[in-house]
């Protein structure tokens, strides 16, 4: 059942997964079945299955990837902090989890990464190595154990098996094997006198009781040791063949099969490639002969001669179940389907081998292979880990700082990269962003371009880009992008957002909002969709449904403060003075260092009647950029508003060096002149603000200026 829900899950069928294991107790399946609960959006069954309601201390399933899981529940359910406390968790468990370092890093909530993947980091994977290691070799030890167990268990029952083979088999047998094999250096050694002579055991004894019993004696049991007493493996005509252990290995599993039909495939095996299949078998054993000789004579029937079929399978069965006793499951499943034609291919290779000797052998192809390998695979171990945690350090302190708003500080960490790190489509992607978020576009279309043409195929960050792009103008290149982006990928929010743009940039709002809308649809997680979409909604002046878009992209993330500051400005546009400052202050505590945001929490607090507080605001906003025009812009309004006009000038004569084609900045102008009785000046300064062609709406406004310019303003205001 975890196996087909697994499928389904992977198929993007996360439905067919849930009633699959819907109402399952065991630890993977609960996991499986809150994965499957949160791509369907049911958080509560997704958490009840990982904490079961009534059992509060129960462990959660699956380590670490389990504790993520539920942290990402917690924060889609906005309880922040216990979503930290379980990412935390995770990383713990598993200190190279950077998706859970990703997920705090989005909160706000991540610690240095210095500290994150740091000594303690290396001495966590160097014990959790340590561990696993010591696990799979108890649990070979246990398996092989449990096999010796059978086998000495079962002598009786081997004893009536070999007494039951067939003399119409013998004829099946090649008589071209003589069973000799220099043994490690060893003067050879003809095993039982150097008999041709095997037997082929049926592992069917219902049939064989219908067969006429062989008179030949069977040889002995695998014991067969020098006379100085150290074993070594027993090859040739000998009574221990794999059918002989397969039988008994396989005793739950036993499968009947017709005689004649054994007949015919051993003799097809037999011409065909028992002479190749026997030589390779020898010296595989040749090899392991230094091995069995440290035994001091115990030796028991070995599954397999070479050991390469159980050192796969069993060192599988352990990586993938992490310490759990599956080996010999596994191992019957990988022998049950190949029984017979592995021993009828090797009827005449009998094998001498103890089950400690067979253990010693893998574990040492599988860890130690020396008396110093153990020391310098640990050491490899802890090196690669302190390597590729050095690389996590530079990598998860440059997401920190871009994900806390400090952008310069991330670049100069990203720029501490190896240049083939850098030059990664992830490393410029974000690389982009940043100089997206200092309002450097120029310089983010830049990194995005070399992000392109290192991962053409890679749509990280690439709705950030079609912004950029957006900003810049760049239409022929937005578009270009945006087919590009849905060749490669219809179904990514990121392709239907740079479309959207694409569309947006042509001012045709209405497409662009349906572009958007898909994105959502793709991806109901996807933030910035939401808030390109509310962004269409407030173009459309559709404040209403402007207003669920932010909110719904803040549900998903309550640290995207652009969704904020459209509240903001939807608030201040509707003129809810104190919801509009409420929302800006908000955006502004997430990221402190936008001078956009800044600009309009200095409007709004200046439209409350709090003009120092907004001055104050405003001088901040200009020192964060100051080639943004829009705080200077509203800097010169609030002194306006103070009647200090020399000082309003001054900045409006400072903003045209930055903004030289900016209409509004030479209406003002016009204004202040006309306020002081400069007609002249006024005049000249609002033709040049005409002359730059504004938006109908001010031209509307500068027409009305020049019609009532030697009215006086106090006459004025009561018009």
């Amino acid at each position: 059942m975890q196996l087909l829900a697994g499928c389904f899950l992977h198929n993007n069928q996360a439905y067919a997964a849930y009633h699959i294991l819907k109402g399952t107790q065991m630890a993977q399946s609960r996991y499986l079945f809150a994965i499957s609960c949160f791509q369907m959006d049911l958080l509560h069954e997704a958490e009840a299955a990982l904490c079961p309601p009534n059992e509060p201390g129960a462990e959660i399933p699956n380590g670490a990837a389990g504790h993520y899981l539920l942290g990402l529940i917690y924060r889609y359910t906005d309880r922040r902090r216990s979503a930290i406390q379980h990412f935390q968790q995770a990383l713990s468990i598993d200190p190279l989890m950077w998706c859970a370092y990703e997920e705090l890093c989005i909160l706000g909530a991540a610690e240095d990464a210095s500290s994150v993947f740091g000594e303690a980091a290396v001495l966590s994977i160097q014990k959790q190595y340590l561990h696993h290691r010591s696990e799979n070799l108890q649990t070979l030890n246990d398996d092989l154990n449990s096999a010796s167990a059978r086998n000495n268990n079962s002598d009786d029952v081997r004893t009536r098996q070999l007494k039951h083979t067939q003399s119409n088999n013998l004829r099946d047998i090649p008589t071209n094997y003589q069973g000799t094999f220099n043994l490690g250096g060893a003067a050879s050694q003809i095993v039982n006198g150097g008999s041709n002579i095997s037997f082929y055991n049926t592992p069917s004894p219902v049939a064989a009781q219908n067969l006429q019993l062989s008179a030949i004696a069977p040889p002995p049991l695998c014991r067969n040791t020098q006379q100085n007493g150290s074993s070594i493996n027993s090859l040739g005509a000998d009574s221990c063949s794999r059918s002989t252990v397969n039988s008994i290995i396989q005793a739950p599993r036993r499968k009947f099969v017709d005689e004649g039909k054994l007949r015919k495939i051993s003799g097809r095996l037999f011409s065909d490639s028992g002479p190749r299949r026997s030589s390779r078998l020898a010296g595989e054993a040749v090899a392991n002969t230094n091995v069995n000789a440290a035994n001091n004579g115990t030796t028991n029937s070995t599954k397999y001669l070479g050991g390469s079929k159980l050192n796969s399978i069993t060192l599988r069965s352990m990586a993938v179940r992490k310490g759990q006793s599956f080996a010999n499951e596994n191992i019957d499943e990988g022998i049950q389907n190949e029984a017979f034609d592995d021993s009828c291919s090797n009827a005449s290779l009998s094998v001498s081998s103890s089950s400690s000797s067979s253990g010693n052998r893998i574990l040492e192809q599988g860890a130690t292979k020396s008396v110093g390998g153990s020391l310098t695979n640990d050491a490899k171990i802890i090196n690669g880990a302190s390597e590729i945690l050095g690389l996590l350090r530079i990598l998860g302190e440059g997401y920190r700082l871009s994900c806390l708003f400090r952008c310069q500080d991330a670049l100069d960490v990203y720029l501490k990269l190896p240049y083939k790190h850098y030059s990664t489509g992830w490393v410029l992607s974000q690389v982009g962003k940043v100089y997206f978020e200092l309002v450097d576009y120029l310089e983010a279309d830049r990194a995005f371009s070399l992000a392109r043409h290192a991962s053409p195929h890679n749509l990280e960050g690439m709705d950030v880009y079609s912004t950029v792009l957006y900003h810049l103008k760049e239409d022929m290149k937005l578009s270009y992008l945006a087919q590009e982006l849905i060749s490669t990928d219809r179904l990514a929010p990121q392709s239907w957002c740079a479309m959207g743009n694409c569309y947006s940039l042509q001012k045709d709002h209405e497409t662009a909002l349906k572009n958007f809308q898909r994105a959502v649809q793709l991806n109901p997680r996807f933030a910035y969709a939401h808030t390109l979409c509310g962004h269409e909604y407030v173009a459309l002046e559709d404040f209403e449904n402007g207003i669920q878009s932010y909110q719904s992209a803040l549900r998903v993330d309550s640290r995207h403060y652009n969704s904020w500051y459209g509240l903001g400005m939807i608030y201040l546009r509707q003129e809810k003075l104190e919801f509009s400052e409420h929302h800006f202050r908000m955006a502004f505590q997430i990221n402190p260092r936008s001078s956009v945001v800044m600009s309009y929490l200095g409007t709004s607090l200046h439209a409350l009647k709090r003009s120092e507080d907004a001055m104050m605001m405003m001088e901040k906003a200009i020192l964060a950029d100051k080639k943004n025009p829009l705080p200077m812009y509203q800097k010169a309004n609030i002194l306006i508003s103070l009647e200090r006009f020399d000082e309003a000038l001054q900045v409006l004569e400072e903003l045209k060096e930055y903004a030289p084609r900016e209409s509004s900045v030479y209406a003002l102008m016009g204004k202040i002149y006309k306020r002081r009785y400069m007609h002249e000046k006024a005049m000249l300064n609002f033709g040049l603000a005409l002359d730059l062609k504004p938006s109908a709406a001010d031209v509307a406004t500068i027409k009305a200026a020049i019609e009532k310019l030697h009215v006086p303003d106090d006459i004025e205001d009561n018009l």
